[in-house]
């Protein structure tokens, strides 16, 4: 008798139909004779049909934690569809092996496509914690940090793929990399100035805060978005005030962002803030709030309180 994945395989042959989402978890946790199997025929399959099945894979994996496509997602990575390598690699938001470090800096040197470079430099930022946090070898931290600040600093890359690679250099902490995020806070391109204040709370370096607090203040909802989020990141304490307006805005995410930070940041005027939004009419303000206050009780308060309250949850 032929076993699930085997006749997934043979499904997937004959037809260009997606597969029952059921059977799609017979490519979660592969062992190594069944990737050798699955090698054999992803090639085989029309483009279109892969590029369905990887952005299938993607959304299954986000949703659920336990399954794991990591395996597949390699083999997306050397897809020849550059759509299927970018989904690829964003399939692997979550996974801290080390030796995805040279596979993710080669497609950030080497790839053609600027959306699969700019996926190899996101995904690259996580390594790059993991080496400020001293989680991993100095070496694959290294090939992650000179990949990401070549592409940084290439006049010719792409600004989205130097903007990405500013967002996951900014983890660390020396003098190259707050210059750079400097640069790109002056640069005359608006996205850019979005990456340095993206960077600027990454960092959870204070001496950004005057740059921050210029920006909660912009006309623009990405910018008024990304300094309120750093003002959680940074815990700037002076900025509740501003945070309580924010929680107002006119945009929902600036709003979201406003009561998150609030949430970081924590003392007794926040939580008076958080609360009030916790008897909000608007479901999603409502449910923002509460997670926030959570947050501000298990990071600033007494943790018997925080249990208390998440046992009286509902879905607790």
């Amino acid at each position: 008798m032929k076993r699930p994945l085997d006749l997934l395989l043979d499904e997937l042959r004959e037809s260009v139909e997606m597969p029952a989402q059921a059977s799609l978890y017979y490519f979660s946790s592969l062992k190594a004779e069944d990737v050798a199997r699955v090698r054999e025929v992803w090639p085989c399959l029309p483009i279109g049909l892969r590029r369905r099945l990887i952005a299938r894979l993607v959304e299954l994996a986000e949703a659920d934690f336990e399954v794991d496509f990591g395996a597949l997602f390699r083999l997306g990575m050397e897809d020849e569809d550059a759509e299927v390598r970018t989904a690829a690699i964003e399939g692997l938001w979550e996974d801290e092996d080390v030796r995805l470090v040279p596979l993710l800096a080669a497609r950030l040197r080497e790839d053609e496509t600027v959306t699969v470079r700019t996926a190899a430099a996101t995904s690259l930022g996580r390594f790059i914690l993991m080496g400020e946090l001293e989680k991993m070898r100095p070496g694959p931290h290294a090939t992650a940090y000179e990949a990401l600040l070549d592409a940084c600093q290439a006049a010719d890359e792409h600004i989205e793929v130097r903007r990405r690679a500013l967002e996951s250099l900014a983890y660390v902490g020396n003098e190259t990399i707050a210059e750079l995020i400097s640069e790109a806070y002056a640069a005359p391109v608006e996205k850019v100035r979005i990456s340095a204040v993206f960077a600027m709370g990454r960092s959870a370096d204070t001496r950004w805060t005057r740059h921050v607090r210029q920006q909660i203040s912009s006309p623009n909802p990405e910018l008024r978005y990304e300094a309120t989020w750093a003002c959680g990141e940074l815990q700037l304490h002076e900025t509740v005030p501003e945070l309580e307006k924010l929680a107002d805005d006119v945009d929902p995410e600036v709003q979201e962002a406003a009561l998150w930070a609030l949430g970081q940041i924590g003392g007794d005027k926040a939580r008076e803030i958080l609360e009030h939004y916790c008897l909000a009419e608007n479901e999603a303000t409502r449910t923002a709030a509460e997670a926030a206050l959570d947050e501000l009780e298990f990071l600033h308060g007494d943790l018997s309180e925080f249990f208390t309250r998440l046992a009286k949850e509902p879905n607790s």
